[in-house]
């Protein structure tokens, strides 16, 4: 079974680390018209949105019941999203051809190659040791599903931790939608 197929949760995120990286690398190369660009930079705060969400709500909760200093792991990646989804926040009003329109694209990928290496050299090994394949397949799953319906766009003042998140994210995921339509983003997203 190949790493795409395999739903557990160690690999889902990984997963979408590798798809994020992808997108880094091409926006690092400065190539394309600033409208391409600017649909890369969309598509990835679309992705990191969903995959932030969806560890929120499911990720973090588990770090938190199964890891001794959980609290701790799950609070000071909590605070990562927050400070990566306000640089998304102000790349979203920036235009392509403005000079801060790299500048914070650098600061977000700087700031999301960090996060990534604390998950998959600290969490998620963790995770991985404490809990069963079951368990990891049951949150992949999750995470999967959450995605689905996870907003598309930074809300920073949205709440991180359950039960509030997994309440109004789902409402924020469609009024995202619905605003990814109307703008034409829906076709980069």
């Amino acid at each position: 079974m190949t790493t795409t197929e395999r739903h557990d949760l160690i690999s889902v995120i990984t997963d979408d680390h590798r798809q994020v990286e992808a997108v880094f690398s091409e926006l690092e190369k400065r190539t394309g018209s600033p409208q391409h660009r600017r649909d890369l930079a969309d598509h990835v705060i679309a992705e990191l949105v969903r995959h932030s969400v969806a560890e929120e709500q499911y990720m973090y909760p588990a770090a938190r019941k199964h890891l001794p200093n959980g609290d701790q792991i799950a609070d000071h990646e909590i605070a990562e999203h927050a400070e990566a989804e306000q640089v998304m926040k102000q790349l979203e009003n920036v235009e392509p051809t403005d000079p801060r329109f790299d500048q914070l694209l650098g600061q977000l990928i700087a700031d999301i190659r960090h996060h990534v290496e604390d998950e998959e050299n600290d969490l998620l090994p963790k995770l991985q040791q404490a809990c069963s394949e079951e368990e990891l397949r049951e949150l992949g799953e999750k995470v999967l599903r959450a995605k689905e319906i996870a907003p598309t766009r930074p809300h920073p003042s949205a709440p991180d931790k359950p039960p509030a998140n997994r309440i109004l994210d789902p409402g924020a995921g469609l009024i995202d939608k619905i605003r990814d339509g109307l703008s034409g983003r829906s076709k980069n997203t």
